[in-house]
């Protein structure tokens, strides 16, 4: 066991030193933290530990983020569809998402922001988050998106209506609305509106699929698909995401 650590450790260092000579970090990296309840499940825990358990590995990321140079992380801590889960699971996973971000507006580092339909969760959770988000306004480190009561589809049908709205509110009909309409427009009324899109999505816990996540952000990001569920996550699994990252030839389309 001591010669496999030895032996673990020393990749490690050797990967991370690699890629800090390369210097192609991805800008923004979005993540889908999943596989809390199977972890739990296997682990023979309660299904609240499994989500705590999920909640205490986010700022490990967050730091392993900001030493490789990232500039945005997105985190997907509950979708649209995750309101619709069990009353009895519901609450408590409320409550512990809202401890975590309350815990990373005190940490100091990171400037947050809530990304997703506030009127879709709780008036006391909408409102913790709010409060976090707010206490962040100047703090110095990486951007740090928490996607809470977020569903892709949900913020690009937000958006168009977004648009439609200023149209109307600035006089215009909304024939007028309608012509004027561009793929620009989707860009200037999503939750991320001035961010970088996501360079790369990393899930956990061997799901491949996006699930709805940032749809319209992701059209050209580069894709991570890691067999760990998030509590067990390591730091070797993210270098071995951006060292990925890093060996792709990334033509946007063109």
């Amino acid at each position: 066991m001591a010669l496999r650590s030895l032996l673990y450790g020393t990749y490690e260092k050797r990967l991370a030193r690699t890629l800090k000579r390369e210097g192609q970090a991805p800008r923004h990296i979005g993540v889908i933290l999943d596989g809390n309840r199977r972890w739990a499940k296997q682990s023979g825990a309660s299904t609240a530990h499994g989500h705590q358990a999920g909640a205490d590995k986010i700022t490990e990321v967050l730091e392993w983020s900001q030493e490789a140079g990232v500039e945005v992380v997105t985190l997907w801590m509950l979708s649209t569809d995750n309101l619709a889960r069990d009353p009895q699971e519901l609450a408590p996973l409320l409550e512990i998402i809202a401890a975590a971000v309350e815990r990373l507006a005190d940490d100091g580092r990171w400037r947050l922001r809530h990304v997703g339909d506030a009127s879709l969760l709780p008036a006391d959770t909408a409102a913790r988050l709010a409060a976090a988000v707010v206490r962040t306004d100047d703090a110095p480190g990486l951007q740090v998106n928490v996607a809470v009561g977020y569903g892709g589809r949900h913020e690009i049908a937000e958006a168009v209506r977004g648009f439609l709205r200023a149209g109307v509110d600035a006089g215009h009909s909304l024939e007028e609305v309608a012509e004027s309409f561009s793929v620009e427009h989707i860009a200037d009324h999503l939750y991320t509106k001035g961010q970088p899109d996501p360079d790369l999505v990393i899930r956990t816990s061997g799901e491949q699929r996006l699930g709805g996540f940032l749809l319209w952000q992701s059209a050209h990001s580069e894709f991570y698909f890691c067999e760990a569920y998030w509590p067990d996550f390591r730091h070797i699994d993210f270098l071995r995401a951006l060292r990925a990252f890093s060996q792709r030839e990334r033509r946007l389309g063109r």
